[in-house]
């Protein structure tokens, strides 16, 4: 019997997915559950698996093509032998879907091949690029999660693979190969990764579709830093990852959330949604773009709970191992590109969400305070987007407001449990 694969939902407000690549082909047995397409939306990169066992009879989409989801992809013939020798159904993934990659070895089962179709879209062009041999993937060792091979382990490889080195084997297996590539100059054109397609949609999405309108507020952090000096070592003693500024900043914003209903609220036709749940999605670099994991019911976290959070999903996404559901359901998002070291920044609306938090860089600086004298304090900006159909700047601004009030309100009397 014939069955159809189709484009899955990929996320809440996914409506498309660009085919990655095909981890099976015409002709190829396949498994129930066992991976056979890379799909890539803005939000996540997923692997999708075989919803039978059986052949993989046609493949309807070639990769590189962007469809709505329900599109017909694929189909498989499940075969007599399949059906009736199939054991019982053993426990099922939680989900249809199952964030890619999984770990790899350079020396695991399956060798370099294996390990080529599990990398990311971006670490194979690096590879393709510098055209690595099966034999020499299978000798990079993956610094990532569970031995994944990142972008820098291949860049660190290829830096080694041309230096001068002793006479050996592997030096003359490099030399004998092309020579590196040369960096892109001006006027050269960077092909676009499905997943910078992806992001470029939606953010043309986002800007054609949301009339955004920004305010900033300037914060005192002083406090702020000091009682995380004071605790980090401790906490990080105590609960193994590092206390950052992140979960505060969340901590304040789902505060202010609260007071300010209308930010955790998304336009419709039918009228402005206030949403019932506060989940915090948090902006997370990964070597091919940006994903955005969702703190779910962030309101009835703690700060402790939120750092554990937010070090989780931040984890999953640059090892590529979030679901779907991870990246499902934001009514709010806050990104820190201070992290690099800007200190203003203007984020673009990820829809159907009202509004986004741009925190930037803590820096100290002199500030003139009570009684006109000058000292030095350590400040940020925080600059909020919002979706002007939803709210008007004043309630965008108690919104900012409340975010500054609780954070230069801040005292070692706030529970970090």
């Amino acid at each position: 019997m014939a069955t159809s694969v189709k484009m899955p939902q990929l996320g809440e407000s996914i409506t498309e997915g660009t085919i990655s690549k095909w981890l099976k082909k015409p002709g190829d047995q396949v498994k129930k559950y066992e991976g056979l397409v890379e799909i890539i939306t803005d939000k996540v990169n997923a692997e999708v698996p075989a919803p039978l066992t059986g052949v993989l009879k046609e493949i309807k989409v070639q990769e590189g093509a962007t469809v709505t989801v329900g599109t017909e992809i694929a189909v498989i013939e499940e075969s007599v032998a399949a059906t009736s020798s199939a054991p019982k159904a053993q426990p099922a993934p939680p989900a249809d879907l199952v964030a890619v990659p999984s770990p790899v070895s350079g020396e695991g089962q399956g060798g370099g091949l294996e390990a080529r179709t599990r990398l990311s879209p971006v670490v194979r062009a690096l590879i393709e690029e510098h055209r690595i041999s099966d034999a020499e993937l299978a000798r990079i060792e993956g610094s990532g999660i569970g031995g994944r091979i990142s972008k820098k382990d291949v860049e660190d490889y290829v830096a080694k693979r041309t230096q001068p080195a002793a006479a050996n084997g592997e030096r003359q297996q490099a030399a004998a190969g092309p020579a590196t590539a040369p960096a892109p100059t001006p006027g050269t054109t960077v092909p676009l990764s499905p997943m910078r397609r992806a992001i470029a949609a939606n953010m043309l999405k986002s800007k054609q579709t949301i009339p955004h309108a920004w305010t900033v507020a300037e914060v005192d952090m002083t406090t702020v830093v000091r009682f995380r000096q004071k605790v980090k070592e401790s906490f990080k003693q105590r609960e193994g990852i590092d206390l950052t500024y992140v979960p505060i900043i969340v901590m304040a914003v789902v505060e202010s959330l609260k007071a300010v209903p209308v930010l955790n609220a998304s336009w419709t036709d039918q009228g402005v949604l206030l949403h019932k749940d506060i989940n915090v999605g948090v902006a997370v670099s990964v070597d091919d773009g940006l994903i955005v994991p969702v703190i779910h019911q962030a309101d009835r976290m703690s700060i402790s709970g939120l750092a554990k959070a937010i070090d989780d999903l931040a984890k999953r996404a640059r090892a590529g191992k979030l679901g779907i559901p991870d990246v499902q359901g934001a009514t709010f998002t806050v990104n820190n590109p201070g992290t690099f070291g800007t200190i203003l920044s203007y984020s673009i609306i990820a829809p159907p969400q009202a509004g986004i938090l741009a925190m930037d860089a803590i820096v100290k600086r002199p500030v003139v305070v009570e009684g006109d004298a000058i000292a030095i304090r350590s400040m940020m900006n925080l600059c909020l987007s919002f979706d002007h159909r939803v709210l008007d700047g004043v309630s965008a601004a108690r919104f900012l407001q409340g975010v500054r009030r609780w954070l230069e309100g801040f005292s070692e009397q706030v529970p970090l449990y």
